[in-house]
């Protein structure tokens, strides 16, 4: 979640949003881990907690709720229920609607173009 080379948040407000987000993952995990887990109990219980006062201990706040949040992505990438690699679907591009429509058009404009330039027998 944060890396040792991120930048840690400037201000409080910074670190509000990170640690609402971060929340909203431990709360998306929830759902995929087994209940009753270690991992998820703890990172629900420091999910719980607000934001300390004070920059510094809010910093502290958010490490804890990234690295809960890093525990339970292992968590539920051992026991299958999330994907290791993000999944790529390879799918096929069609053109619109009105792309064909115009083309058509194009083409049919060109055939009589060339149809009235054509030399008569």
């Amino acid at each position: 979640m944060l890396a040792e080379d991120s930048p840690l948040p400037q201000s409080i407000g910074d670190v509000e949003e990170l640690a609402q987000r971060l929340r909203g993952h431990i709360s998306q995990l929830g759902t995929v881990v087994p209940p009753g887990g270690f991992a998820l109990h703890r990172a629900q219980q420091i999910a719980s907690v607000s934001v300390p006062d004070g920059h510094l201990p809010g910093k502290v706040h958010l490490v804890m709720l990234a690295e809960a949040t890093q525990s339970l992505i292992t968590t539920a990438q051992v026991h299958g229920a999330a994907p290791t690699k993000p999944m790529r679907r390879c799918r096929r591009w069609w053109p619109q609607l009105n792309v064909l429509r115009g083309s058509v058009f194009a083409v049919a404009i060109i055939c009589l173009v060339l149809a009235a330039l054509a030399p008569r027998a």
